[in-house]
């Protein structure tokens, strides 16, 4: 399927600022990137690079006054959103070496908290795919999804002490849950095809049977429609705007994801 993507950001800055942008999808095995356009307004320097994760980053200082921010993209997904029950967990001596750090606990993905009760969530599940699945159902009958209800990231242990959360905060939950099971497990951050409300999305990864497989606890089943923007492995890593200096928030912040006809 083809989508066209947009995401607009407006700033009233008081001194200049520094940025860092990630807000370039990346052509890869479940999306090709056939056209995009990014334009800042005003128009200043932009010096792109690519971060430990592979996302394409541009680093800028914007001046004081009113900034802009625009992007856009036509992208084709895949048709289908790949499932592979009984999928077998990967030993970690067989795991490829760039995938070893999603192991680890990180800044909201407190993974060594949550041994127990993952081994309890997932009990009488095939290991791999099938307890990441388990994971997954149980966090959607468990977390309440809230969109909206907070703009800061939180990490596992607060989204399950609160039983509720956004988006980012529910994949961080199932990360942790993953990484307890010595499941590599990673946060994407994108754009979701009727997503409602309209909005950036998360979601999480996990590696099993060899690849890495989708999950999105926030939705009652994943369907077509899902374009990434970066990966990471947690918030920390994949924010689509960072910026150093005095507090600076978007005055307006518009998303649009929409179906398009296959004519290119």
């Amino acid at each position: 399927m083809w989508l066209a993507t947009s995401c607009d950001f407006e700033f009233d800055i008081t001194v200049p600022t520094p940025f860092i942008l990630m807000l370039r999808p990346r052509s890869g095995a479940q999306q090709w990137i056939s056209r995009e356009e990014y334009k800042l307004t005003p128009s200043v320097p932009v010096f792109e690079f690519t971060d430990n994760y592979g996302n394409l980053c541009q680093r800028l200082v914007a001046p004081a006054g009113r900034f802009t921010i625009h992007t856009a993209a036509e992208v084709m997904t895949t048709d289908i959103v790949d499932k592979a029950p009984g999928a077998p967990f990967v030993e970690i001596q067989l795991l490829p070496n760039e995938v070893l750090g999603f192991l680890l606990p990180s800044r909201y993905c407190e993974s060594e908290s949550f041994n127990q009760m993952a081994v309890e969530i997932t009990t009488g599940k095939l290991l791999g795919y099938d307890q990441v699945a388990a994971i997954e159902d149980w966090l959607r009958k468990t977390i309440r999804y809230e969109p909206g209800s907070s703009d800061d990231p939180i990490s596992a242990i607060a989204v399950n002490q609160k039983q509720s959360g956004v988006c980012r905060d529910l994949s961080h939950l199932g990360i942790a849950l993953c990484r307890a099971l010595s499941i590599p497990a990673r946060l994407v951050v994108g754009y979701n095809h009727g997503l409602v409300p309209m909005d950036m999305h998360a979601w999480f990864e996990a590696f099993v049977g060899g690849r890495w497989y989708a999950f999105d606890a926030t939705q009652e089943e994943m369907t077509p429609g899902y374009v990434a923007i970066g990966f990471g492995r947690d918030a920390a890593d994949v924010a689509v705007y960072n910026q150093f200096g005095p507090a600076v928030y978007p005055i307006t912040q518009r998303v649009s994801v929409e179906l398009i006809e296959a004519d290119n």
